[in-house]
């Protein structure tokens, strides 16, 4: 770990990237998904605005027709307007919706790819650790994230301002036009303002991209320690990396192997599965000193012929010790019954043995 008074000096390196992507941190900017979203609407409704607005007409008229009707003061007669109306609604916001969750979902894709980061996913319950999050919201970062929301709502509100004001006197003289009029010149109206507040929303989303990724660059910087660390462990070869994990696997499997003496039974599968069980009265369930498949279970079954170790073959009990115990953990609750007959037995049949011998 390098000194706390180093200073990160130098540039993330890949497999520091990798690592910190593979945690969820990258350079995201959720003003660009707004923006993206928003301008995804505007071009839906500028699209699909007539099939929306036809749509709602549609709604209105029906409603109007239907109420004066004395059946709709019973329910039966109710739901089936109410269930009419809301899939009218869903229909018509349909266009708009879809349009402006594909927008956000591109422009996340476009800031940090389709890849999927399942440990940034996970749940973690440090983020519920309410310190964390005051000191969150007043820290420094905190702050910065405030002094960016005002700024913003002030550009969006001036740049708003701006361009409803030249169009008051065009809405002052709608009065007294007909209803298909005042309609399209308000709808132009809006879009105006929309598109010129998206515009500014636009600039200030770049802005805060850069900012995003200038302070996700600043958190992966290394020191010149950190580097040389990295540098040194991608120098070994994959070989030798192979020869390390051969040599700490064997080393592994002797100490293993020399616990098998002292065990009171090995349970086998006959050949496939063996596991080694030990228990002295100090624990309070018998413990797994040794276990493997395969040649690893040839192993243990040499060792404990050698040591008189008595074997017994038990398949179901020896694949449920290998599969659900570790080595050096007592067995589990579940099993004490299975685990206590065979040692019964041992005791019964090996220890007489023992003494005659």
């Amino acid at each position: 770990m390098a000194l706390s008074g180093e200073e990160r000096s130098e540039r993330a390196t890949p497999k520091r990237r990798s690592e910190a992507r593979k945690r969820g941190e990258v350079a995201r900017s959720a003003d660009v998904n707004a923006v993206a979203s928003l301008g995804a609407s505007l071009a839906a409704l500028v699209i699909f605005g007539p099939r929306i607005l036809g749509g709602l007409e549609e709604v209105v008229r029906h409603g109007l027709l239907q109420a004066g009707d004395p059946q709709l003061a019973s329910r039966d007669a109710l739901v089936p307007l109410v269930k009419w109306v809301s899939g009218a609604f869903a229909a018509a916001a349909a266009p708009v919706v879809l349009a402006a969750a594909a927008g956000g979902v591109l422009a996340s894709a476009a800031q940090v790819g389709l890849r999927l980061t399942p440990k940034a996913m996970q749940p973690s319950f440090k983020k519920l650790n309410p310190l964390k999050g005051l000191k969150r919201v007043f820290g420094p970062s905190g702050l910065v994230e405030a002094a960016k929301a005002m700024a913003k709502t002030a550009v969006v509100g001036a740049v708003a301002i701006l361009a409803v004001q030249p169009e008051l006197p065009k809405l002052a003289s709608l009065v007294g036009l007909p209803p298909e009029a005042i309609l399209g010149q308000l709808a132009s109206t809006v879009l105006s303002v929309s598109l010129r507040t998206a515009a500014a929303l636009a600039v200030v989303a770049v802005l805060d991209y850069a900012w995003q990724r200038r302070r996700h660059e600043k958190s992966l910087r290394m020191t010149k320690e950190e580097v040389r660390q990295e540098s040194r462990q991608s120098d070994v070869s994959p070989e030798l990396r192979k020869a390390i994990r051969r040599r700490q696997f064997e080393s592994a499997r002797t100490r293993m192997l020399a616990d098998v003496p002292g065990a009171d039974v090995v349970v086998v599968n006959p050949t496939h599965y063996a596991v080694a069980l030990r228990y002295d009265g100090k624990l309070p369930a018998p413990e797994v000193v040794a276990r493997g498949i395969d040649f690893a279970a040839a192993a243990i079954r040499a060792v404990a012929e050698e040591h008189d170790v008595p074997i017994i073959t038990n398949p179901p009990l020896a694949r449920a010790l290998y599969r659900d115990v570790e080595l050096g953990r007592v067995i589990p609750e579940e099993l004490f019954a299975a685990v206590a007959e065979v040692l019964a037995f041992v005791y019964r049949r090996y220890g007489r043995l023992r003494r005659a011998g």
